[in-house]
């Protein structure tokens, strides 16, 4: 009865408990300001502490990842509570032998501080005396041993213990005052006083107690992996800190043979995992979230660390450590051998790949190490030991094998390991198939098994749902080509089933770290890595649209929500690279509108790609069909988003380049349409703020003159807005930056549009263009050619000088000066990462598109891929278009004509000059090129 009674009061508390969350995250402080006044009080109860606690943390959890401006609230909870909760937390700690409820209320105390200080530190904890006295609390229980008695016997529950829980929460604290507050190099001013107090007072004596709660895996003792992770963590952060390191020499040898290779070695935990359940060994071995908490990742990461910064004096000892045991592993009989330590020594080697590929002596002798100590282990009768052999070669499979049967015999054998009885195994050779595929310099070692090996890389999707596996086959299809369209129909067929079967186990699993979502993105991403791979082979779309069809029409709607941008990517190639868009692949339109329509405006920019294939590729269906009405419904689409007012002008930014589409694919067909784009072109032009958005939205006025110049300007004349808009065009030619550089039209493509445009004006009749007019039409066309011949020849040399660039390209090696022991204490060689997070910070602010107010950067923010993309005007030359439609005026109007000449100065004629002389040397360029394009075919 009373266990019934304990699980009903658990469950209640966690529905109230949610409940309470619910209503602070709506409420507080706005609607619910007496909240925290009621925390206070019920904080003097006795029996009402653990209550108020708990609200107190919920209050604390709702600040924990906000901006210092939001987080002026915690500041207020803060002051008004930690005095009484420093109190609390001081009693309950200073109880002898205390019950495991004393536990969970130091737990809630625990979390509310982590909370509190998570992302900036509480001015009141500033004060030394209160910040003090946290410290000494947590301390004491970093020193405190977990009570022996009431402890669980299985582990699954001994972690989740109340005082285990507590000691993880200390050093998590800990860890987290010491990640702010250990580097006196990346504090602000005026934390700087605060920092070296830390260090002085705080930081060493954290090492001490970590190191020797460490001891408990020497002994034998128990210690929660999460606890372990925690504290290597600690040490690996403190390795490049001298005065740090300095406390751990003296055990460094007991540190890193007895403590942290042990947590290397393969043991009884993961060989009952490996034996009982397979699929989850895989799981957790390739699972990031795996890797956070784990003690022998932590572990890899302290001795990474320690060989790279500290490596002159412990980089040897620990690979003559290694070599021991592949000496005493190799002398002893079979059922003696140390399997164990040679998982663990297998393991230590493939860490430690990156440096010893630039170490000598050992980089020499890597070859002969693979050779003599791993590739022996690919037909262990030890499965751990296969799989790591397999592993570790991976890692090495990019060095220079000075004799080529041993890359292709390990290469061989990995492939062998796919057909391995052991999953984990089979798995491991797969990731490992990777790198020599990407390490291969001869597709002939290949060639004659990739029949094979894709069959076996198929049965293992079968098993295991891992996207890893996919990107292993990205890189097959990549490095093969076109080599790979034999097996396409195949590759896509069984890619799709394995998005099924993925997505049903996403759809039943729903899991945060859902392996099965990620796989299923992976297997889009596959595909449309072989579509990529065949694009110049157009007849097998035809055969793989039929597989492909199903994914496509189900997850264009809500409910590929998850894959929507990687079904877009397929959708893309299949109306690109196809000889022509099929009905079915029409069938797709009235999906992607209605999802713009509703939910997937995030995604328009991915619309986008596929629309301006139909459009530009299926032009004749697109204008002729009416059920559907593409073009009402494209209408509908643009209409809306451009019209509403609460859409940001980076949202719409796509719907711009559509109706440009639309005018460059359809020229001459679409015009009921002009009348009706220009005017929402115009309203939205009224309050756009974005300076990107204003260029792309006069570029439709530009598309649409090229269009039909004498029906867009008698539209703009109807409308009452023709002067407004031109004078408002000029305006935004002539702005210029502090360097010259133009503030807007910045690409290439911005700068021919609106020369297109202004252009077809010149052709225009002189009752529809007055003389003054024309002056100035002409002159700023004139301007803005000569502006895009610049920016063509400045781009064209700046890509001959990247491939130049990139034909002497070396790999920068990582800067693995480690660091000197003797240098001064606070002068640790740790300048690198400040500034690799001041770049971060940079890069950062760049993505967001900020940029100092009075910044004079030329680079061009608003560029995108649009510059690769094909477009009509592509064919269209503007200097040629310039020239010609200039004599057409002459040869209509010669006193027209004659009247503009004599308006210009000597700048613009020089100017019309050289335009006219480039558009000659433009004309043999072109036939030059149709010459050369004629005799490669």
């Amino acid at each position: 009865m009373k266990t019934f009674h304990n699980i009903f009061l658990v469950i209640c508390r966690a529905q109230l408990g949610e409940s309470i969350k619910t209503i602070i995250h709506s409420d507080y402080p706005e609607q619910w300001p007496s909240l925290l006044h009621w925390v206070t009080h019920n904080l003097e109860l006795q029996n009402q502490i653990f209550g108020a606690l708990y609200v107190l943390r919920v209050l604390a959890r709702k600040y924990e990842f906000k901006s210092e401006d939001e987080r002026i609230p915690l500041y207020h909870i803060v002051e008004e509570t930690f005095p009484r909760l420093l109190s609390i937390f001081s009693k309950l700690v200073q109880i002898v032998n205390p019950p495991i409820e004393v536990a969970d209320l130091i737990k809630l105390i625990c979390k509310i501080f982590w909370s509190s200080i998570y992302l900036e530190i509480p001015k009141q904890l500033f004060d030394p005396n209160v910040f003090n006295a946290w410290m000494v609390l947590f301390i004491n229980l970093l020193e405190r041993p977990v009570p022996v008695e009431g402890q669980p016997i299985d582990p699954e529950i001994r972690k989740s213990w109340g005082w285990w829980k507590v000691k993880k929460w200390t050093i998590h604290i800990l860890n987290r005052l010491y990640t702010r507050f250990g580097d006196l190099k990346l504090q602000k001013l005026e934390s700087k006083a605060f920092a070296q107090m830390f260090q002085k007072t705080y930081a060493g004596k954290i090492l001490a107690c970590h190191m020797q709660l460490l001891n408990a895996i020497r002994t034998g003792d128990y210690l929660p992996d999460r606890v372990i992770n925690l504290v290597l963590q600690y040490l690996t952060n403190s390795v490049t800190k001298n005065s740090m390191y300095q406390m751990m020499q003296p055990q460094i040898d007991i540190l890193l043979f007895e403590i942290i290779f042990p947590l290397m070695c393969f043991n009884d935990k993961d060989q009952n995992l490996w034996d009982e359940d397979p699929h989850e060994y895989v799981r957790k071995g390739y699972d990031i979230i795996e890797d956070l908490y784990s003690p022998r990742t932590a572990a890899m990461d302290f001795v990474s660390e320690l060989v790279r910064k500290r490596g002159k004096n412990n980089l040897q000892k620990f690979i003559h450590f290694v070599v021991d045991i592949f000496r005493r592993y190799d002398e002893a009989p079979a059922d003696l051998k140390p399997y164990r330590q040679k998982d663990g020594a297998l393991l230590a080697i493939g860490t430690l790949c990156d440096k010893l590929k630039q170490t000598d002596p050992y980089k020499s002798e890597l070859e002969r190490m693979l050779v003599q100590h791993v590739f022996p282990e690919f037909s262990s009768r030890v499965g751990h030991l296969r799989a790591k052999a397999a592993w570790v070669a991976g890692q090495y499979a990019h060095i220079n094998f000075s004799d080529p049967n041993n890359f292709r015999q390990a290469m061989h054998c990995i492939v062998s390991g796919m057909r391995d009885p052991d999953l984990p195994v089979r798995v491991d050779s797969v990731f490992a198939l990777r790198s020599f595929v990407e390490a291969c310099k001869d597709l002939d070692e290949i060639r004659p098994i990739l029949p094979q090996l894709l069959d076996e890389f198929f049965k293992l999707m079968n098993e295991v749902e891992n996207e890893d596996l996919v990107f292993t086959l990205e890189t097959i299809v990549d490095k093969f080509g076109e080599e790979m369209a034999p097996y396409a129909l195949g590759l896509c067929q069984n890619l799709a089933a394995a998005f099924w079967r993925c997505m049903a186990s996403s759809e039943a699993d729903d899991e945060a770290d859902d392996s099965g979502a990620l796989a299923a993105v992976g297997c889009l991403r596959a595909i449309s890595t072989i579509l990529e791979s065949i694009s110049s082979l157009p007849h097998l779309f035809i055969q793989i649209e039929p597989t492909l069809l199903p994914i496509m029409r189900r997850m264009l709607t809500s409910d590929g929500q998850d894959v929507y941008e990687e079904v877009l990517e397929i959708v893309s190639y299949m109306t690109f690279f196809s000889p022509t868009i099929s009905l079915d692949m029409w069938s797709l339109w009235p999906l992607m509108m209605e999802a713009l329509n509703d939910w997937a405006i995030d995604f328009f920019e991915n619309i986008l790609v596929p629309l301006d294939n139909y459009i530009s590729r299926g032009t004749d269906h697109f204008l002729a069909c009416k059920d559907p009405d593409y073009q009402q419904s494209l209408w509908n689409a643009l209409q809306s988003i451009m019209m509403d007012e609460n859409m940001e002008d980076s949202d719409i930014e796509p719907a711009p380049k559509l109706i440009e589409v639309l005018f460059q694919n359809c020229k001459g067909n679409v015009d009921p349409w002009v009348e009706h784009y220009l005017r929402i072109t115009i309203e939205r032009l009224r309050r756009t703020q974005k300076p990107y958005l204003k260029c792309l939205l006069v570029q439709v006025i530009a598309n649409a003159l090229y269009y039909n110049p004498l029906l867009t300007l008698e539209t703009l004349n109807k409308l009452g807005v023709a002067a407004d808009i031109f004078n408002h065009w000029f305006a935004m030619l002539q702005q210029v930056k502090k360097s010259g550089a133009r503030v807007n039209f910045k690409r290439e493509h911005d700068k021919k549009v609106c020369c297109l445009g202004l252009t077809s004006l010149i052709g225009l009749p002189a009752d529809k263009i007055p003389a003054e007019a024309l002056d100035r039409i002409f002159k700023a066309t004139l301007e803005l050619l000569v502006a895009y011949k610049n920016q063509v020849a400045e781009n064209k040399k700046q890509n001959e000088e990247d491939a130049d660039d990139m034909d002497g390209f070396d790999a920068d090696e990582e800067d693995d000066e480690e660091v000197d022991s003797d240098k001064e204490m606070g002068l640790d060689d740790e300048d690198g990462d400040e500034v690799s997070s001041l770049e971060l910070q940079k890069l950062a602010a760049e993505a967001r598109g900020f940029q100092p107010a009075d910044s004079d950067d030329d680079s061009d923010d608003d560029f995108s891929d649009d510059e690769e993309l094909q477009s009509p005007i592509d064919e269209v030359d503007p200097f040629i278009f310039f020239v010609e439609t200039v004599q057409g005026l002459q040869a209509s109007d010669p006193a027209r004509f004659q009247n503009l000449m004599q308006t210009l100065d000597f700048r613009y004629q020089a100017l019309a000059s050289g335009i006219a002389q480039h558009a000659e040397e433009r004309k043999v360029e072109i036939e030059k090129e149709k010459l050369e394009k004629a005799n490669a075919q």
